[in-house]
């Protein structure tokens, strides 16, 4: 069955994103999203909740890797040298959404869900990568299980992420 991975996490992705979306509508911020292996579920994901579009943008599916330089401003010589899936490329695929849909956050995930390796990468390797107003920050994830399952987990590490910075940015401002 493809999508039970998926359809067991939707609980902690929903209430994951209903948390960034309370966050950021307190702070009156934006949030803008570039997917490449969740390929548009985490977007699906915030909008899901209710009053997600006082704060969320827009986003970026760039699943085809050129797509990460053309539309979200990942340098060239970056994604040849490395590949998409990379600490560094995630951290440029989330500033590149962060300016490219004038949000004070970026969220980007780039990955492999299997279920073969990709460029040498193993399935389960993922990076998650947050971008705001003080900096940005990236997290390397291993996980296991299918393909829909790595998708759901992503999603619900990168909206922890991102609601983590802004809970870190609400706490330095204050």
């Amino acid at each position: 069955m493809q999508g039970v991975g998926v359809r067991e996490g939707e609980g902690q992705m929903g209430s994951a994103a209903a948390g960034v979306v309370h966050r950021l509508t307190e702070r009156r911020e934006t949030l803008a999203t570039v997917e490449s292996l969740t390929g548009g579920l985490l977007a699906a994901t915030i909008v899901e909740v209710a009053g997600a579009s006082a704060v969320y943008r827009g986003g970026l599916v760039v699943y085809a890797t050129e797509l990460k330089e053309q539309l979200a401003d990942v340098p060239a010589d970056l994604l040849a040298a490395r590949g998409p899936v990379d600490g560094d490329v995630a951290a440029a695929l989330a500033e590149g959404g962060r300016k490219r849909c004038g949000a004070d956050w970026g969220l980007a995930t780039t990955g492999v869900a299997g279920p073969e390796p990709q460029d040498g990468k193993p399935v389960g390797l993922v990076y998650v990568a947050v971008a705001g107003p003080h900096g940005s920050e990236v997290r390397e994830l291993h996980l296991d299980g299918s393909r829909d399952h790595i998708r759901g987990e992503t999603v619900t590490e990168a909206l922890r992420m991102v609601a983590a910075h802004v809970q870190k940015d609400v706490a330095a401002a204050s």
